[in-house]
């Protein structure tokens, strides 16, 4: 009977040392997630944003500082490129001398040639008659009014005009126009034109910022423009 006793008496004891250590490590593990010592897991969302520390701020800052420092440093001593067309030159001995005097200054350069309307003067004339009998007589007007220097026309094209004369400078012609046209007559002022030859020296210069051209080329009517690169 006793020893009957003694076996409930240690079955009880075991299951409430049982109980005791379950329930009472559940608890524990309750508060403590992780092993002690051992950050705690955090989503990253969780997370509060870096801040961002003055010493990143002044280094971006200063980056962005020398860069445009550099860039500003830079522009003054950078070379221009540039294509540029010389021209025109009236003959091509007068090509070959430019293309000579340039070369130092010049990385590219080539020639070429092009026809060209030049003004040849100005005609002033009475419009043509019908016939070469009218022409004189209207020639005969002009004699009666003191007007000189004239001829008629007697065959081409301008057959049958009455030519007052041709004129390298238009102010001339419009002169000679107007002291006709206050006589009474109608007179008529022409541009003549012809076709010549110009030649240009297209060339792309080493530095087209200081590209000193005017100390070889001394042409009053050579000009510079910008062109199409070759």
């Amino acid at each position: 009977m006793f020893f009957r006793l003694l076996f409930v008496v240690l079955i009880a004891l075991n299951i409430a040392v049982g109980a005791w250590l379950l329930l009472g490590q559940n608890e524990t593990h309750a508060h403590f997630a992780t092993d002690p010592g051992v950050p705690k897991l955090r989503l990253l969302s969780e997370l509060p944003a870096p801040a961002v520390t003055s010493a990143h701020t002044a280094f971006v800052v200063a980056s962005a500082s020398a860069a445009t420092n550099t860039s500003s440093s830079a522009s003054p001593n950078a070379l221009s490129y540039a294509c540029m067309a010389l021209g025109p030159f009236a003959t091509q001995e007068d090509l070959r001398i430019a293309r000579n005097a340039l070369g130092s200054q010049v990385q590219r350069m080539r020639t070429r040639q092009e026809q060209a309307t030049q003004t040849k003067g100005w005609w002033v004339h009475l419009p043509p008659s019908p016939n070469h009998a009218m022409a004189l007589a209207r020639a005969r007007q002009l004699g009666a009014h003191n007007i000189q220097d004239y001829f008629v026309v007697g065959s081409g094209d301008n057959q049958n005009t009455v030519s007052l004369g041709l004129f390298k400078d238009p102010a001339n012609a419009r002169k000679r126009r107007d002291d006709i046209d206050a006589a009474g007559f109608q007179v008529q002022m022409s541009e003549r034109t012809e076709t010549v030859l110009e030649y240009w020296l297209d060339l792309i210069p080493v530095d087209s910022n200081h590209f000193d051209w005017r100390s070889q080329i001394h042409d009053p009517g050579i000009g510079l423009h910008s062109t199409g690169c070759f």
